[in-house]
């Protein structure tokens, strides 16, 4: 299955979800303006696609290209992959239900809500719904769309890397948040380690790092500030030889690290990212991943589903 996500079915997939998706822009800044050494960086701004992050690729994809039943679909969700399910199937007219931890941020919530799909908050954390979704989907009939354990899926986030490569061809090193795996996946997949791509996780979630050590996925941590989006406890069966074949190593910081590369990003760019969005700025902001002279980094800026600004003050 895994050696059905390639440069060539990315490129199909892409032209496939092109008309429902937003080329998202990437902008080159100068590391200096946050501290860093002098020289460019390159940040691919995926939190202005729809729903708020990288996930309404996947998203469309699986629906799309799958057969969806008369019950339509159902998803589990931290709260990005499930805005993202809500917002296509809204768009294409399908029916969906949303299966949310407690955990999940309100404006996570309340985006699902506001795309009308049924929502149902069961658990504290993503692995609870998770099994809650799969007890629905055995009900119903309904077809599940795996937030990143899924062909269709890594394919749809595989279109990141396709745009980032096209945007900005010069680049050596790639930053990303993992949680799942989903879009390292495609992003690896992608530059077939042409570059290096890089995972960033938090020290309380470090999925892909323990699976790389053990070899295999194996249950981590699955707590911290990005909780919510980068802790679903293992990574993907299907995302790990993928990962393990074309990642260069993952990169672990910690939650004021990912804190400071939020504020960071909003005192320079005003940019709102959520902290796992956040994430793998954070690695590069608080010295967790050093580049070498003239290395050119770019980072994928993954999400920005977050009530950090309250602009009713």
């Amino acid at each position: 299955m895994t050696d059905a996500i390639n440069r060539t079915t990315i490129q199909a997939t892409e032209r496939v979800i092109r008309s429902y998706i937003r080329r998202t822009p990437v902008i080159a800044v100068n590391g200096a303006d946050f501290g860093l050494s002098d020289g460019p960086v390159d940040l691919k701004l995926e939190l202005m696609q729809h729903a708020g992050s990288f996930k309404s690729r996947g998203a469309f994809t699986n629906l799309l290209t799958r057969q969806i039943p008369e019950a339509g679909v159902v998803a589990a969700s931290g709260g990005n992959h499930g805005a993202a399910v809500a917002y296509a199937a809204m768009k294409l007219g399908i029916p969906a239900r949303i299966f949310v931890p407690s955990i999940s941020s309100p404006e996570k919530v309340n985006r699902i809500k506001r795309y009308g799909a049924d929502l149902v908050v069961q658990g504290e954390r993503y692995a609870d719904a998770l099994a809650a979704s799969e007890q629905w989907l055995e009900r119903s009939g309904a077809l599940p769309v795996h937030a990143f354990d899924q062909a269709e899926t890594m394919l749809g986030q595989g279109t990141v890397g396709l745009e980032f490569d096209d945007q900005a061809p010069e680049l050596d090193t790639i930053l990303v948040s993992v949680g799942g795996g989903g879009l390292i996946a495609g992003i690896a997949a992608w530059y077939e380690s042409r570059i290096r791509v890089v995972g960033v996780e938090p020290e309380a979630s470090p999925t892909l790092h323990k699976a790389l050590q053990a070899g295999r996925p194996v249950d981590a941590e699955a707590s911290g500030l990005a909780a919510d989006s980068l802790a679903p406890r293992r990574v993907g069966e299907r995302v790990f030889p993928i990962a393990q074949r074309h990642v260069d190593r993952v990169v672990l910081v910690t939650d004021e690290a990912i804190r400071n590369a939020q504020s960071a990003l909003w005192d320079v760019l005003r940019v709102v990212a959520e902290p796992g969005g956040s994430a793998a700025f954070a690695a590069l902001h608080s010295g967790a991943y050093r580049p070498q002279p003239d290395e050119r980094v770019g980072v994928v800026i993954s999400g920005g589903n977050t009530t950090a600004v309250d602009f009713n003050r």
